[in-house]
């Protein structure tokens, strides 16, 4: 082990020296976490006569992206092997370690386990834990470490909650934020909160488990504008909801509205000329994202991956067909986030810095209605969640722009 050349940060060696059989600790963004996790892994792998050791991520592609290259790096002094084929490491004292999604809980069944890490728990669902990995466990009285950001007061805080109670003996819990890490610059992390809202911040580098509640935004936070800016280039974000089929059933108030949101982006933020909703059937759906997009051209267009996509996609290609008018529609993903960590992600700083203006319009009150009210599951939010993926879309399409690659002038007049 004195090949490792392990050297911690002063919180991460509070870790190490705790002995309680499972560790909770819940930390800030780049606090120095997965490298804490390597180490562990590393060095309780190498004390493994029998059994296996697993790091654990939300997902096996975030394993393979956190964890792989760090133990290669660290761990090359004690490392006989790797298979990045189905990421495992294997030891100069014949133990592996693997790394395993939680979506993909059948990969984790049956086997006994001596140590393990849970990355990111929050991101998990509790049962992964609770049966598959904890039974695992229980032959070898193996031993766990969890670690990760909150996301607010769910089965993480519950496990963190447990540990800071001392009812259980083999439990502790430990809370660190951003600024635990000295090698982190303490001016980084204050221009970080200049950019962020409060909430995100706290969340994301104080480590704080708040719930979200129903004032996420804030009223001072809204301004208007009728002036639209002159300079930047539009973007149509689409959330689609299941389509009006005409029946009775179908006028229902619960039914979601579908929501193209119309958003001029530039370096001051963006402006939001127009959102238009709505319950339509397939075929105006259709009709409408082509009138939208022909109307103001807008260098991308988005629409949310989904059923009612490749439900409205045949139509919209009809009407391009008849028109003669062809545009690039690109698929819109949850980014493995839920709906509300999303929306708060990419609107809550931006109304709170003043980086969001409304143009005024009819659809203004139910805008702020859904704003105001989120997430109350009891409102709609489809107009506020069109709008959040316009982070997503922006981002896209400037990286596609700005895609360097070498041209042949073959015309001075006709250009390349």
């Amino acid at each position: 082990m004195s090949n490792l050349n392990i050297q911690l940060l002063p919180w991460q060696q509070e870790v190490w020296n705790d002995h309680h059989r499972f560790k909770v600790v819940a930390a800030g963004r780049r606090t120095g976490k997965s490298r804490l996790a390597a180490y562990l892994l590393l060095v309780n792998a190498l004390q493994v006569s029998k059994g296996h050791v697993f790091y654990v991520a939300p997902t096996q592609g975030q394993a393979r992206d956190i964890m792989w290259q760090t133990l290669l790096e660290i761990g090359h002094p004690v490392i006989s092997g790797s298979h990045i084929n189905n990421l495992q490491i294997k030891l100069i004292n014949g133990a592996t370690i693997s790394l395993k999604g939680a979506d993909r809980p059948e990969t984790m069944r049956g086997v006994s386990l001596k140590y393990l890490v849970m990355d990111e728990y929050s991101d998990m669902k509790p049962e992964v834990w609770e049966q598959i990995l904890r039974p695992a466990l229980a032959d070898q009285k193996g031993a766990a470490l969890f670690i990760g950001t909150p996301m607010g007061r769910n089965h993480f805080y519950d496990l963190y909650k447990h540990g800071l109670s001392g009812d259980d003996e083999t439990f502790s819990s430990f809370h660190y934020t951003s600024f635990d890490n000295p090698l982190l610059d303490p001016n980084e992390i204050e221009a970080a909160k200049k950019s962020m809202s409060s909430f995100a911040f706290r969340q994301e580098f104080m480590a704080s488990f708040e719930a979200q509640g129903g004032d996420l935004f804030k009223d001072e936070w809204i301004k208007f504008d009728e002036d639209e800016p002159s300079d930047g280039d539009y973007y149509i974000a689409i959330d689609l909801a299941g389509f009006d089929d005409g029946s009775k059933a179908s006028k229902s108030k619960k039914l979601d509205n579908s929501a193209i949101s119309v958003v001029k982006v530039n370096t001051n933020g963006w402006y939001v000329k127009e959102i238009i909703h709505g319950r339509w059937e397939v075929k105006q759906t259709a009709k409408k994202i082509f009138d939208v997009v022909a109307k103001y051209e807008p260098v991308a267009i988005g629409i949310e991956r989904g059923i009612a996509r490749q439900a409205v996609m045949p139509y919209l290609h009809d009407i391009m067909k008849r028109q003669q008018t062809f545009f690039r529609v690109d698929e819109l993903t949850h980014g493995n986030k839920k709906k509300a960590d999303r929306i708060v992600w990419a609107l809550q700083g931006r109304f709170e810095n003043g980086q969001i203006t409304l143009n005024k319009g009819d659809w203004n009150y139910e805008f702020l209605d859904e704003l105001f009210q989120f997430p109350n599951t009891m409102v709609h939010d489809d107009l506020i969640d069109s709008l959040s993926y316009i982070e997503q879309l922006a981002k896209v399409a400037y990286v596609l722009d700005y895609e360097e690659e070498e041209y042949e002038m073959t015309d001075s007049i006709a250009g390349y």
